[in-house]
């Protein structure tokens, strides 16, 4: 073996995962979806962590958490933890997702058919 294969701090090196995130999960954790919109509130700082910057520079414009996570090539439970902890220092705001409307009643669907019809 080499001096390079062995040195476990060589950029090659994955980062596991729980570096990233600092830890643990928090249990009072923000509950993020897949299409949650995050929309950066902040610039970042020059001694942030570097994902929780690269995340305020892509939010610039709203992006779902899913694309945030295959923008970092990071598992969707890791985005969701950095962005727990950047909603709480209030650098991103998560939008909810626009819920599905409901379907209008068959009867009034009918009405507006039918009075389509008489123009």
């Amino acid at each position: 073996m080499t001096s390079e294969n062995q040195d476990p701090w060589n950029e090659g090196t994955p980062v596991p995962l729980y570096v990233i995130t600092g830890g643990p999960a928090d249990s009072a954790a923000k509950t993020f979806n897949l299409v949650t919109l995050i929309a950066t509130r902040s610039e970042p700082d020059p001694a942030m962590q570097p994902e929780h910057a690269a995340i305020l520079t892509l939010c610039s414009y709203p992006l779902s958490v899913a694309e945030v996570s295959a923008y970092l090539s990071l598992p969707f439970s890791v985005v969701t933890v950095l962005l727990s902890k950047l909603v709480e220092e209030e650098r991103v705001e998560a939008i909810a997702p626009v819920p599905v409307a409901a379907y209008p009643e068959r009867g009034l669907l009918e009405a507006v058919i039918h009075g389509l019809r008489k123009l």
